[in-house]
C-alpha cells in the first residue's frame, strides 16, 4: 500500500488539520473539540441549526458539506467509524442559533446510538434536537423494511435540503419535514469494481476479484446483491438506473436530481460515461433532468466503483434544491 501518510493513526486530524487551513473563508475548527468543524457562518441567532456527521474516509463527505446555507457543524469520525456522542454533542452548541438544530445523519447503529446520546446531553442546556435518519440505499434492505436501509450519497441532498430550508428562517418542525421529504424523494444503488484498504490494517477489507463487480455494495464496503462478471459502462447505468427507479415507481413527467458519484479511485470521465447514459435512460422513462451532479461527492477511501442517486422533486424540493449556498464541496 502506497499512501501520503504520516502516523496512520494521526490520519483524521491531519486531513481536518489540512482541511480547515485550505477553506478558512468557509470553516473553522471547533475551539472546544478538534474533531468538529463549524461554518463561518453559523450560528445565526433565531435561524434553525443543522448538524451532521460520520466516519471520515468519505471525504468530501461529510466536512466539505459545512458552510453557507448548508451544513452548520460536522461530527468527525475515525476512519469507517461514528463520531463519538460528545464530538455530536459540541457539534450540535456550535450549530445552535437558539432555534433548535436539525440533526440529518445516516443509517448506522454507532451513529444512531450517539446522536440519541448527544440529544440527551445538550438537553441539558436546553437545546431542542430534532432528527431526520437518512435510508436511501435501495440494496441494502427490502422497500417492505425502508427503515433498515442504509444512509448512503442522498444524505447530500438531504444535507442542502435542510440546509436550505433552515435558510429561509422556517422553524425546527419544517426544516425536519424538509429533510425528511428529500430524503424520501431518493432512491440509491452503488457499483464497486474495487475495494479499499484501511490506512492502519494495510490490507483490503473485502475482495472483488479482477474481472468481476458488486451491485448493491456499501460506502465501507458492505456485501452487495450479486457479484458478478464485469460489464460494459451502458450495461451498468441501465442495471443502476432500473434498480433506483423500480423502487422508486415514480409517473412519467417527474423532475429529477441526479448524483452520480465516484467512490474515490474511479476516474471522472468514466462517471460522465455513466452518466451519459444514465440521463438517456431515464429520459426514455418519461423523466426529466432539472439538475445533475457528476465527480467525487460521497467517497469510501481508494474503493473502485460509483454510487447513482435519485431524487424526484416537487416545487418545494426543487426551489431548496436552487438556493444560493457555499461549501467546499458543493
Amino acid at each position: 500500500m502506497q499512501r501520503f501518510l504520516n502516523d496512520p493513526d494521526d490520519l483524521v486530524d491531519e486531513t481536518v488539520a489540512g482541511f480547515v487551513k485550505a477553506h478558512r473563508d468557509l470553516v473553522h475548527l471547533s475551539p472546544e473539540n478538534a474533531r468538529v468543524v463549524v461554518s463561518n457562518f453559523a450560528p445565526e441567532a433565531g435561524r434553525v441549526g443543522i448538524v451532521t456527521g460520520g466516519g471520515s474516509g468519505h471525504e468530501p463527505a461529510f466536512i466539505g458539506y459545512t458552510g453557507r446555507n448548508l451544513v452548520d457543524a460536522v461530527a468527525v469520525g475515525e476512519i469507517f467509524s461514528s463520531p463519538t456522542a460528545k464530538s455530536f454533542a459540541d457539534a450540535i452548541k456550535a450549530a445552535n442559533g437558539g432555534a433548535g438544530v436539525a440533526v440529518l445523519y445516516g443509517n448506522y447503529a454507532g451513529d444512531n446510538m450517539n446522536v440519541k446520546m448527544a440529544a440527551r446531553m445538550v438537553a441539558k442546556d436546553g437545546i431542542e434536537v430534532a432528527t431526520v435518519v437518512a435510508n436511501d440505499d435501495v440494496c441494502s434492505a427490502p422497500a417492505t423494511e425502508r427503515e433498515k436501509r442504509r444512509g448512503v450519497a442522498g444524505e447530500i441532498f438531504m444535507w442542502k435540503i435542510g440546509g436550505a430550508k433552515a435558510a429561509t428562517g422556517a422553524p425546527l418542525a419544517e426544516v425536519q419535514a424538509a429533510a425528511q421529504k428529500a430524503i424520501d424523494a431518493c432512491r440509491s444503488v452503488g457499483v464497486g469494481l474495487g475495494p479499499c484498504t484501511l490506512p492502519a490494517v494495510g490490507h483490503p477489507n473485502f475482495q472483488i476479484a479482477a474481472g468481476q463487480m458488486e451491485v448493491g455494495i456499501g460506502h465501507h464496503g458492505e456485501p452487495g446483491t450479486r457479484v458478478e462478471a464485469l460489464r460494459t459502462a451502458r450495461d451498468v447505468a441501465d442495471d443502476m438506473v432500473r434498480l433506483v427507479m423500480e423502487d422508486h415507481a415514480l409517473p412519467a413527467g417527474t423532475e429529477l436530481a441526479v448524483l452520480v458519484s465516484g467512490l474515490g479511485a474511479t476516474p471522472v470521465n468514466e462517471l460522465y460515461v455513466l452518466y451519459d447514459r444514465i440521463e438517456s435512460q431515464l429520459a426514455g422513462l418519461g423523466m426529466t433532468v432539472h439538475r445533475a451532479f457528476v465527480g467525487n461527492y460521497f467517497t469510501s477511501l481508494e474503493m473502485v466503483g460509483a454510487t447513482l442517486t435519485v431524487m424526484a422533486l416537487d416545487d418545494e424540493l426543487k426551489a431548496l434544491l436552487d438556493m444560493d449556498c457555499a461549501s467546499p464541496a458543493l
